[in-house]
């Protein structure tokens, strides 16, 4: 009775020993060796790096197909492409960033455009198919993210399960078939044909998202939170953070990015498909693995992501303006993504 008063008059309000402070903070020192300046000074130069890659690679585009890099129809092209898998890598960033992954993106994306393409969703007009692939997607996220925080599975498994899933659903509900925009609903197609100050809509809703993500992640709770969840998962328990409800909403926060993607596939292609997204997992990882993001969650920006994005964007042009392969595309892809890792965890043992 004593130590409830003491408390508060709440036994449930006793602050934890001062050994478990103390273990605490020597695992937020062990997640996050370096001093903050010292992080910013790292990402700047991380940043200035991936600048750096983007003019080589417009020189070698340049150099190797003069007459098509650097017109402007096919710096459109790069933004156009760059704004699907973009809006998903804004998603991908939050969740690596809180120590998870989601396998997922690219079926959850299909699923959604193709819930939003049947004819009973169409009948509605392009407002209800927006607002109904954003909801499929977001929807899907929070399964994700539920069995993940309140069904404690990993979040491998978790998401390449909802890949499997959201697939063969999006495959049964369109009986394989591509299921077209109807012209009573071409509001949806103008935002890839409409062009203001020469760029489509749909690289201002990119813009778009990009900006909120950014301010979300930087300037709010819910982004300070998502850091610590990812970079100390025990700490911010210990600090009153849910980390479960946060888990699974960094999941819906992806669902919903996804489901943004599918309106804007939905306007590129004018087409619903469960073949959409294939393997956009891999890019909107890869590209927030190269802006230096850790795959061990805590560490990670915004801005990185997208150039991150965009060196993967441009190297896809380059490779089709050349006339290259795509498979000694994807196998550069892998390469780069191996040393970006590599690279990854050298940074991390040398601060150590």
């Amino acid at each position: 009775m004593t130590d409830a008063r003491a408390s508060g008059g709440n036994p449930q309000s006793t602050q934890p020993p001062a050994d478990e402070h103390t273990r605490v903070e020597e695992q937020a020192r062990a997640a996050h060796p370096a001093e903050p300046g010292v992080l910013s000074r790292v990402g700047q130069a991380r940043h200035l790096g991936l600048v750096v890659a983007l003019i080589l690679l417009a020189v070698v585009g340049l150099v190797t197909t003069p007459a098509n890099f650097a017109t402007s129809s096919n710096l459109v092209s790069i933004l156009a492409l760059a704004s699907t898998i973009g809006v998903i890598t804004v998603g991908m960033t939050f969740v690596i960033i809180g120590g998870g992954i989601d396998l997922s993106v690219g079926a959850v994306m299909a699923l959604a455009s193709v819930w939003a393409t049947t004819l009973a969703t169409q009948a509605y007009g392009p407002v209800v198919m927006a607002i109904c692939a954003i909801l499929v997607g977001t929807g899907a996220g929070l399964v994700s993210g539920f069995l993940i925080s309140y069904g404690r599975m990993v979040p491998f498994i978790a998401t390449l399960a909802m890949l499997v899933a959201a697939r063969g659903l999006a495959q049964r509900m369109s009986d394989r078939r591509t299921q077209l925009v109807g012209p009573d609903n071409s509001a949806i197609v103008d935002l890839s044909t409409t062009r203001v100050l020469g760029l489509p809509l749909l690289v201002y809703i990119f813009a778009l998202v990009v900006v909120i993500g950014w301010l979300v992640l930087n300037r709010t709770t819910f982004g300070r939170r998502t850091y610590a969840v990812g970079g100390n998962p025990e700490a911010a328990r210990l600090a009153g953070i849910n980390v479960r409800r946060h888990t699974m909403m960094l999941y819906a926060l992806s669902g919903l990015c996804c489901g943004i993607a599918a309106v804007i596939i939905m306007a590129r292609t004018t087409t619903g498909s469960s073949t959409h997204g294939d393997l956009y997992e891999l890019d909107a990882i890869a590209a927030v693995i190269i802006g230096g993001t850790l795959l061990t969650g805590g560490r990670g920006t915004i801005i990185g992501s997208i150039l991150g994005l965009l060196i993967f964007t441009v190297i896809t042009n380059l490779f089709i303006l050349n006339g290259l392969n795509t498979s000694d595309q994807l196998i550069a892809k892998g390469l780069i993504i191996v040393v970006a890792v590599l690279l990854q965890r050298r940074s991390l043992e040398s601060r150590t």
